[in-house]
């Protein structure tokens, strides 16, 4: 495993050949998670994956992490930049939802989604700042086009994005200049994701779910800005996305 340490970029390298560097990503074993592991590695850079699942079948540097707990993910994150001597980026792409009406949904199940969601990502946020700081570092936090507006039968998941787009508004203007933030708002992608829902939470054509993989490497242009130029928000979705406008 090659280990690209920050000094070794360049800020007027061309973008296409700039390596992620090392980069942490949470909800690493499926989904756009693992989608991003596989493209910072594609691209060069070392890939450290967070998940409470068992870790996929990559060469990243795994740790299997509840990102609800913080003593745990705090640990796992001291852990990889030791190992690594650093951390270049994080990526918070660990998420769930639970689907129905406010009264439906049992209320532990409801509020695990917001701590998955959004005290994941700030959990592992907080605990990769100050190594971030030290780099120039970036965050590339993970919402949803349900951070922009609100549908019926989605409280917890709603509720969950719209939080983690204002904290990543304002960690951009508190760390301004130190750390760059990118809010990725992605449209459906044909993941697991919605394994398990009954059918009427279920997408009714996949053919109109983007490619995580395709949003992976949106990921990775917003990584691969030089210094001084930030992607603060960047929407991706299908060319047939039913929920934008």
């Amino acid at each position: 495993m090659t280990t690209v340490h920050a000094e070794e970029f360049t800020d007027t390298a061309p973008s296409a050949t700039r390596s992620p560097g090392r980069v942490l990503v949470t909800g690493g074993a499926s989904g756009l998670g693992a989608a991003v592991v596989a493209a910072v590695a594609g691209a060069g850079g070392t890939p450290v994956a967070l998940d409470l699942a068992p870790g996929p079948g990559t060469s990243a540097t795994w740790n299997q992490v509840d990102v609800t707990d913080r003593v745990a993910v705090e640990d796992a994150v001291t852990q990889a930049a030791e190992r690594l001597g650093g951390l270049d980026a994080v990526v918070t792409a660990a998420g769930i939802d639970r689907c129905g009406r406010l009264l439906d949904v049992p209320a532990q199940q409801w509020e695990h989604v917001v701590q998955v969601n959004l005290f994941g990502t700030v959990n592992t946020v907080r605990a990769a700042l100050p190594h971030l700081l030290a780099t120039h570092g970036r965050v590339v936090t993970v919402a949803s086009t349900l951070a922009l507006r609100g549908v019926s039968d989605a409280t917890a998941y709603c509720a969950s994005k719209f939080a983690v787009l204002g904290f990543s508004q304002a960690l951009t203007a508190e760390t301004a200049g130190q750390v760059g933030v990118t809010t990725l708002i992605p449209g459906g992608m044909d993941t697991h994701f919605f394994d398990g829902r009954t059918e009427q939470y279920r997408p009714t054509d996949n053919s109109q779910l983007n490619d995580p993989a395709r949003v992976a490497q949106a990921v990775l242009f917003a990584l691969s800005q030089p210094r001084g130029c930030e992607i603060r928000q960047l929407f991706i979705a299908h060319e047939n996305e039913p929920s934008w406008p």
